[in-house]
């Protein structure tokens, strides 16, 4: 077997962290898109708001679907054709003049691209690293963070030199030229799959649960409702970050640094759960991750001023990203690889509605009490509320296969 040091590995796992980063960066940067669209056009915040919710919703069914395709196909496929829809939404959505056309352009055509990266090349290189898998995907995830740390700056400083507009077209063009070409660096195949499948076997001394079996546990729907209520907790701190920050007399190009920041720390605290995990074990890294979220995004009702929000970016960002790889490690420990493509696509699927729906509720409460600080208390309870719903995860058994009455 080839070494896990060598070249190919480490070669799909950089090109793995550049397509998330950049479609995660791309999807994350309407949070810096919002009060530019809101000023230039007749929408509100919950308009916007409810457009994320829309690609979130999207991303979460594509990724399903994306994930199974993938399966059968590779990733290759899936990730150019994604790559192709992203930069065409992105395009298409710089030139609406309606909102349902941006719905369109970017809730759905956006959010539907967007599905095709994290969980497929999750599940690639979950099968690919069969030691030190945390930190490796944990460096996957970190690609989202380094994607809002270059992605929000870049994205301020066109619209400050062009319009929102310009800035969201050549965004588009960026996706293009970025995914499109790195795709051809992931070179998992049907075959492939065939092989890592049967070495998962062997190396869990039996078959992996079938996936029936596995949306009939009672750790499946923990796991799914746990990253459900966590990313519900924090979409509506992540997206509405710059706009609050400049609420507060904060300048816009240093609230997209703030945002930036946060995304920066983000990719500290994936890499540390991973490693971490790797070592405890991934609930218990979980259960600490979500218990420093929940102070953390509570700290945003009395944040004021510049130093503060650049603190709070830190300590926030590390705990949202440090949770981030570890639902897809404790789906693989729990039920095997097997389920990488399934259950995690479905599992996936899920939290990415919580992300839409954290932030649109944002945007609905700014725009009937006119600020954020109920938005923040309430996502701080719900943060709270993914803590204890992690508790009862017991310690993952390996599966075993199954004896047939012939083979008896």
């Amino acid at each position: 077997m080839t070494s896990e040091r060598s070249g190919p590995r480490w070669s799909l796992l950089a090109a793995a962290m550049v397509i998330v980063g950049v479609a995660m960066g791309a999807l994350f940067s309407l949070g810096v898109f919002l009060a530019p669209i809101q000023t230039s056009t007749a929408w509100s915040r919950a308009d916007i708001s409810a457009v994320a919710l829309l690609a979130w919703v999207t991303l979460g069914i594509g990724s399903f679907l994306w994930g199974a395709l993938s399966d059968r196909t590779g990733p290759r496929v899936v990730i150019v054709v994604g790559g192709l829809f992203l930069g065409l939404g992105l395009v298409l959505a710089s030139r609406v003049d309606t909102l349902w056309q941006f719905m369109l352009a970017y809730g759905v055509l956006v959010g539907l691209a967007v599905g095709a990266f994290y969980a497929p090349l999750t599940t690639v290189v979950s099968k690919t690293f069969t030691t030190r898998r945390g930190l490796a995907i944990g460096l996957v995830s970190a690609g989202a963070g380094l994607g809002n740390f270059a992605v929000a700056p870049l994205v301020r400083w066109l619209i400050t030199q062009y319009d929102w507009r310009t800035a969201m077209l050549l965004l588009g063009d960026l996706a293009w030229l970025t995914t499109i070409p790195l795709a051809f660096a992931i070179r998992d195949t049907p075959a492939a799959h065939a092989a890592s499948t049967t070495a998962a076997m062997t190396e869990a001394g039996g078959p992996d649960l079938p996936l029936a079996d596995i949306a009939r546990s009672p750790q499946f729907w923990l796991i799914a409702l746990t990253h459900f209520a966590c990313c519900v907790a924090h979409s509506g701190p992540i997206f509405h970050m710059v706009a609050n920050a400049t609420d507060h007399g904060v300048g816009m190009m240093t609230a997209a640094v703030v945002f930036g920041l946060a995304g920066l720390a983000s990719i500290g605290g994936r890499i540390f759960t991973g490693l971490v995990a790797d070592r405890l074990g991934s609930k218990r890294t979980l259960i600490a991750m979500l218990s420093l979220q929940a102070p953390a995004i509570l700290l945003y009702v009395v944040a004021r001023g510049t130093a503060s929000f650049y603190l709070l970016a830190v300590l926030f960002g590390v705990a949202y990203g440090g949770v981030m790889p570890l639902y897809a490690l404790l789906t693989r420990e729990y039920f095997g690889q097997r389920a990488m493509g399934g259950a995690y696509g479905a599992i996936y699927m899920l939290q990415a509605i919580g992300m839409g729906l954290g932030a649109f509720g944002g945007g609905w409460i700014y725009d009937r009490l006119g600020g954020y600080g109920w938005a923040f208390a309430a996502a701080a309870a719900v943060a709270a509320l993914a803590v204890i719903s992690a508790l009862p995860l017991g310690a993952p058994r390996p599966a075993r296969p199954r004896v047939s009455v012939a083979a008896a």
